[in-house]
């Protein structure tokens, strides 16, 4: 269809952009147009997405992924890109190029540039490893919420390597294509990946649009420069998003809003049955293909001219065999295809439209979440969700398919490879039986999944990688309910890791050794101390169910429904099990959580972090934990996080003393009880353990389970004592919240500049050994050797504990002024066991 056609098509009919530019003040400027003007309102429409980088999505209307279109029209976008190319190239050139699209969007368009081009083989990158095929390299994508891209061509020259197309790396053009530019970080990381390995002179980058700023066009120039290639761009359109200041923060919160009105009416029309249609029960058509043999479903292994004539041959058959089974009477059909299977489903389309009078068009089912509005002014007005179904190598997820239900579609041909065709394709919640919801026909045609040579003749099973066990749950580890948390830990209960706590000290401060890898021997504490534990949580109870409440709050407001509580351990995990309880007993939300391991001077659990992004979205993920002290692991999460792409890096908290984070249930440094006592307050867990001889590269971060404690347990007293108080301080929350939500949140560091300042007048000279805050300053007392305590003067019933274990391990308590926390512990500077005590000559261990 030509772009005339395409104008008249979508004349006098509403903007699928105008519903999110009305709301947040995001615009698009074409050329130096103003917002809205002619071909970028033709290309794109603007929908939402939980995403903490961006919130605003751009939504081709020629790509053929979220947006039903004529086959036709995004086959000949694509087409039309690739003879551009090749007169940019010229004749010589583009028999040398090599053209790579990017999974999952591009495939079917980079596929068309390549048909374009005519001479050029085709290569897109894939995220579904094949075994016996070797990794040709691989990259990450900056803004998706799935990012590790695996190059597996079949033949090892196919990039240019080496002689075998005649022309060595640096003869040969690579040609790389997306479906959009809002960065160009992606494109920045292909190429810097790529070209260490096949260092060539020129590189061609196409796109249905290109929306980079100023400076990131001019970020692209400096990079050619700096490799000394030249870097082409062909685009069919060319503009700027202009984004308000704010606009991310208010995209979140209105992606949470309507999240959470739709699941309160979602979970309405449930109760009562209304709205509900079932597609279980309606037959399913197959259609035999009959495709032909040695052609690939697609360029995950390289796609060459030569399979493209086979194909071309081959298609007007195929086209016939769908229409034959369609029958007479549809009037209105969409070809579905999967995924990455974007470019096989694309041409049955476009042989389809040859060969029926009905209206013919095609979309493609995605792994990428996005909110749907059902408004004419927003892109994504409808969603269907269904489990995966080609046993992925990053474990089952939930997929999606935009704008199928209620566009009145008569007949949906679906389309999948024969690792797809699989029991959770048919399943009574697969995608067969929700398409079969909202249309009369459903016909499925499968394309039989490509092996090269040198992989298995069949091809195997998905195998779960080692590093995603399922989490470990009570009661066979911990003495929570299996509901309350899953541990993304690997039980280590009957490995010996306990050391003398002088032991530990010494060799921690001499460099010998890191905290975490050993155990403080699992302090038991006196009757006295016990029961300062129970008359402290009495009093505090209701002080900390509102700080669950509020936090809890808070979060739902701005994150929405979807949220997946990840505690850090052990500290966070009771906190986590509170804030679920709290969304179950106030909202009936059953919160996923689990909780993780984070190492100060090592990151977070990577391991943790894979399986969770196999198992959740990562934008969901809210990382919690029990108190700030002076930000340490705040910062240690921030820079963990800047290696996996969707993960928010903000920690949510019970008690923020530190003004270290924004979400937060109160800033008061108090007593809260479950810092009073190890693992007998934490389900019985030890603290984590990351040592090499214990955890290899594809193990969780290791724990204690100390059942052998379980008498003295008192976790679940913990949790009900508190959650017994939820209704009284409801008001009290709610008003808190909405304060909260209005008032400027952002962090202080408060602590931090005076942990530096005690750091120095106290001549520690090492922040690590300042432990600020009532929780910090317990947890020396408990495991570390204390050399003094600092406690606010004045402070009274907070600090009670505080000063029996001081009294119980000899460590003086000096009363200052001018303390921003309640107290702050000090650890000894230059411990060894021949000098360790307050003065430096002695120290009393009881």
């Amino acid at each position: 269809m030509s772009g005339r056609a395409a104008r008249k098509e979508t004349a006098n009919v509403v903007w699928s952009g105008s519903w999110v530019a009305e709301r947040l003040g995001v615009e698009l400027v074409g050329d130096g147009k103003p917002e809205g003007d002619g071909e970028l309102r033709e290309l794109l429409g603007l929908a939402l997405r939980r995403n903490p980088k961006r919130a605003h999505l751009l939504v081709s209307n020629v790509l053929g992924k979220h947006v039903p279109q004529r086959p036709s029209v995004v086959y000949g976008a694509g087409f039309e890109l690739g003879r551009r190319v090749r007169e940019l190239l010229g004749e010589a050139e583009a028999r040398r190029a090599v053209v790579l699209g990017y999974a999952e969007t591009a495939t079917g368009l980079g596929h068309a540039v390549a048909d374009g081009l005519g001479v050029a083989p085709y290569l897109h990158s894939t995220r579904r490893p094949v075994e016996g095929v070797a990794r040709a390299g691989g990259f990450e994508e900056s803004l998706s919420h799935a990012t590790s891209h695996l190059l597996l061509p079949e033949d090892p020259h196919l990039l240019g390597s080496g002689t075998a197309r005649g022309d060595g790396p640096a003869g040969t053009p690579l040609v790389l294509v997306d479906d959009e530019f809002s960065t160009g970080n992606t494109v920045l990381n292909t190429i810097r990946a790529l070209h260490e390995l096949r260092p060539r002179d020129r590189y061609v980058i196409v796109a249905l649009v290109d929306m980079r700023s100023a400076a990131d066009r001019d970020r692209l120039t400096a990079f050619a420069a700096e490799i000394g290639a030249r870097v082409d761009l062909v685009a069919r359109g060319t503009g700027t998003v202009r984004l308000p200041d704010g606009v991310l923060a208010r995209g979140q919160a209105l992606v949470a809003a309507h999240e959470s009105a739709q699941a309160v009416a979602e979970a309405a029309a449930t109760a009562t049955g209304i709205g509900a249609v079932s597609g279980v029960g309606r037959s399913c058509t197959r259609v035999e293909l009959r495709w032909p043999a040695g052609v690939p479903d697609g360029g995950r292994h390289g796609f060459t001219p030569a399979h493209r004539e086979m194909l071309e041959s081959a298609l007007p058959a195929m086209g016939a065999r769908i229409a034959v089974a369609l029958g007479g009477d549809a009037r209105r059909v969409l070809v579905l295809g999967f995924e990455e299977l974007m470019y096989a489903p694309l041409r049955l389309g476009t042989a389809l439209e040859e060969h029926i009078d009905a209206e013919v068009r095609y979309s493609t089912t995605t792994r990428s979440p996005v909110l749907a509005v059902d408004d004419p002014g927003y892109a994504i007005r409808s969603r269907l969700v269904f489990p995966a179904h080609d046993n992925p190598a990053d474990g089952p997820g939930d997929r999606y398919a935009y704008n199928v239900a209620g566009a009145g579609f008569d007949a949906v041909v679906v389309v999948v490879d024969s690792a797809a065709d699989t029991p959770e394709l048919h399943a009574p919640d697969g995608l067969l039986a929700e398409l079969a919801a909202h249309t009369p026909h459903v016909l499925l045609a499968v394309v039989p999944s490509y092996v090269p040579s040198a992989a298995p003749a069949t091809a195997p099973e998905r195998q779960e990688p080692p590093m995603l066990p399922d989490p470990l749950r009570g009661p066979l580890f911990s003495s929570y309910a299996p509901d309350e948390v899953g541990w993304l830990l690997q039980d280590l209960s009957d490995t010996e890791l306990e050391a003398p706590t002088e032991e530990r000290e010494e060799a921690i401060q001499s460099g010998g050794a890191h905290y975490a890898e050993s155990l403080p021997v699992e302090y038991q504490p006196s009757a006295q101390y016990q029961d300062l534990f129970k008359a402290a949580l009495d009093l505090s109870a209701a002080r900390i169910a509102r700080a669950v409440g509020t936090v809890t709050e808070t979060v739902l407001a701005e994150r929405g429904p979807r949220t997946v509580l990840v505690s850090l351990a052990r500290a966070g995990t009771p906190v986590g099990v509170l804030m679920r309880r709290w969304a179950q007993h106030r909202h009936g939300l059953d919160l996923p959580h689990y909780a993780v391991s984070i190492v100060r001077g090592r990151g977070i659990d990577a391991n943790a972090l894979r399986w969770l992004a196999a198992h959740h979205d990562p934008a969901d993920v809210v990382f919690v934990d029990g108190w700030t002290g002076k930000g340490a692991i705040t910062r240690e999460l921030s820079a963990a996080l800047a290696e996996f792409d969707g993960f928010d890096p903000e920690i949510v908290v019970l008690a923020d003393p530190g003004g270290c984070v924004r979400t937060y249930g109160t800033r008061e440094d108090f007593l809260i009880p479950s810092a009073c006592l190890n693992s007998t307050v934490s389900g019985l867990i030890s603290r984590t353990v990351l040592r090499s001889d214990l955890v290899g590269p594809h193990d969780f971060h290791g724990a204690k389970f100390y059942r052998e404690l379980a008498d003295a347990d008192v976790s679940g007293h913990f949790l009900d004592t508190v959650t017994a108080h939820f209704d009284e301080v409801v008001d009290a929350v709610d008003a808190e919240v909405k304060e909260m939500l209005e008032a400027d949140r952002a962090p202080t560091w408060e602590g931090w500049a005076a942990v530096e300042r005690i750091s120095e007048e106290y001549g520690i000279h090492d922040v690590n050994l300042v432990k600020p805050g009532v929780g910090e300053t317990t947890r020396v007392l408990l495991r570390r050797v204390p050399w003094k305590i600092l406690a606010k003067r004045g402070a009274g019933t907070d600090l009670e504990h505080i000063r029996l274990l001081a009294e119980q391990r000899g460590v003086p308590v000096e009363e200052v002024d001018e303390l921003p926390y309640t107290c702050v512990g000090l650890i000894h500077p230059k411990y060894t066991r021949g000098a360790t005590g307050a003065d430096g000559t002695s120290v009393a261990s009881k």
